[in-house]
């Protein structure tokens, strides 16, 4: 199943020239470094398209890690600087937490609401193996997990600098939120970044 939506997803992407393998990268450019994400299609279709459609909106420019817990996660791309959402969500996706993806260290999940089927645009990194936020199906029922969608393949020390930021209470929303800002100033298939001219 999860192969067959796969392959649709990178014919659709592949289409708009814009997702050349099986495994896209992007780049994330933050004002504390760069982070190089690898995604796995294959294995959260719906998920990779889902953040593949806001980086080629430019929906991550100008957001920010808002939610920074050393030896948990850093959490961002859903608010601007000013502490506002940037607006242009897409529609909630379905949870792919199922996937056999594991919220190991250094891989990339999507965030959501108590709703398992809410994500839209925020993610996270884990900073440390995170298996309490796996999926789990027991007789008694599910329990849903926080879709793996993908892994850093380069900058993980720029994701250890972040995690360890000053952190402050700013409001009952904002409970971990680094200072100075962790911008993310613009996130770019590496296939793009490379063909780019030189500035």
């Amino acid at each position: 199943m999860f192969r067959t939506a796969a392959a649709i997803v990178l014919m659709s992407l592949a289409a708009t020239g814009w997702a050349q393998t099986p495994n896209p990268k992007v780049l994330i450019k933050t004002n504390q470094g760069d982070i190089t994400v690898e995604l796995d299609a294959a294995k959260a279709p719906k998920s990779v398209e889902n953040f593949l459609a806001y980086v080629k909106a430019g929906q991550y420019d100008g957001t920010i890690f808002h939610r920074v817990i050393d030896n948990f996660m850093i959490q961002g791309g859903g608010y601007t600087t000013e502490l506002v959402p940037k607006g242009g969500e897409r529609a909630p996706i379905q949870n792919e937490a199922t996937n056999g993806l594991s919220n190991l260290r250094g891989t990339i999940a999507m965030a959501r609401t108590m709703d398992p089927h809410s994500a839209t645009s925020q993610f996270f990194i884990n900073v440390v193996d995170n298996k309490a936020l796996d999926h789990v199906s027991t007789a008694d029922g599910r329990t849903w997990g926080y879709t793996v969608f993908g892994k850093v393949t380069s900058g993980m020390e720029v994701v250890d600098k972040i995690k360890v930021m000053p952190t402050n209470r700013f409001s009952p929303e904002f409970t971990n939120l680094p200072r100075p800002y962790v911008v993310i100033e613009k996130a770019t298939l590496v296939e793009e970044a490379a063909a780019k001219p030189a500035q």
